[in-house]
């Protein structure tokens, strides 16, 4: 006898293609879509007869960030499946009192992100960013560039990205040091030359050429970054931050970016997104900028509704859903 139907309320715009993917998983799969339900992101919900209803009969949801006032319109609620990594702004107290099920596609961004961290290592050491700037004023210089081959790269957080940034960067004969929550002692591990608890984050500061963010943002690592931090890092040491804004002290980072304490910053997140046209970062020339895009690439949805069936097909089956966040620890 099949079993009982298991309602999947898709709430992002992934196209009819995708929307045949998730009802290939199993006969039982049963799909509506309501994009723009999933409103965490972006502010006001979606409050009518029809939405209201759909999401009355979801067992599973699919999207990104949750409907206003979810757990009140969603009786039936086991699961929710998110389109990104960082969970930081669906952590609700609402939902981490509940029992739901939360999961991310956690690991696809490695990728795009390992290859953007290595573009910024980079542009630093070309004076890349200058070299734009001569190109807009029609000017001829010569410029002193360094090479990667030697320089230490710090990666704070070995996780899938950590993890990709330090396999890029051993590819260019760097040194890697990485620190990782779950290290109790330093150890080497595979293409990390010191793998660090994360006590001795003063150490793997004051070491690297480039210091890279990789963290989830949560209660522990907020603030993570600030002006102590700052100063233990070299005057020609830059700092990559391709996790959350707030893992930085950022009024510390611009104060230590205008008095040349650090050589630089590549910044793909902020404090506040989108970056306040009055923040002193857009004026500074040692700062390269990005609209956090770092974990973009051309087939993004099609590789999270991967996860999403793969795990689609574990939840129907009743095997472990991979990419559990842990609600107490933020991750």
């Amino acid at each position: 006898m099949p079993g009982e139907p298991v309602k999947v309320l898709v709430t992002i715009p992934i196209g009819e293609e995708l929307l045949g993917k998730i009802r290939e998983v199993s006969p039982r799969v049963e799909v509506a879509e309501a994009v723009g339900l999933g409103s965490s992101e972006h502010g006001e919900g979606i409050f009518d007869k029809e939405s209201d209803s759909l999401l009355k009969e979801a067992e599973v949801i699919y999207g990104f960030g949750l409907p206003t006032y979810v757990f009140a319109r969603t009786p039936r609620l086991k699961w929710v499946q998110v389109t990104s990594a960082g969970v930081d702004g669906f952590l609700t107290d609402e939902m981490r009192a509940s029992s739901v099920v939360f999961t991310t596609v956690s690991g696809i961004h490695a990728t795009p992100i390992g290859e953007f961290v290595l573009q910024l290592m980079l542009m630093f050491s070309k004076q890349a960013p200058l070299c734009f700037q001569l190109k807009q004023q029609k000017q001829w210089q010569r410029l002193g560039v360094t090479v990667l081959r030697s320089k230490t790269v710090g990666i704070v957080g070995l996780g899938h990205i950590g993890k990709e940034v330090a396999r890029l960067a051993k590819a260019f004969g760097m040194r890697v040091m990485a620190t990782e929550r779950s290290v109790r002692r330093p150890k080497s591990a595979r293409y990390v030359d010191a793998l660090l608890p994360p006590a001795e984050l003063p150490k793997l500061l004051s070491e690297s050429d480039y210091v890279v963010i990789c963290v989830p943002l949560t209660a522990e690592t907020k603030g993570l970054i600030g002006d102590r931090e700052l100063r233990l890092m070299k005057p020609s040491a830059y700092i990559i931050n391709v996790a959350r804004g707030k893992v930085i002290d950022e009024d510390a980072l611009v104060r230590a970016l205008e008095e040349k304490r650090i050589a630089g910053a590549g910044l793909d997140v902020f404090s506040t997104e989108p970056l306040p046209p009055e923040s002193r970062l857009w004026d500074l020339d040692n700062v390269i900028l990005s609209p956090h895009i770092s974990g973009s690439m051309e087939d993004y949805f099609e590789r999270a509704t991967a996860v999403f069936c793969r795990n689609l097909r574990n939840y129907i089956d009743g095997r472990k859903l991979v990419n559990v966040v842990g609600k107490k620890r933020g991750y």
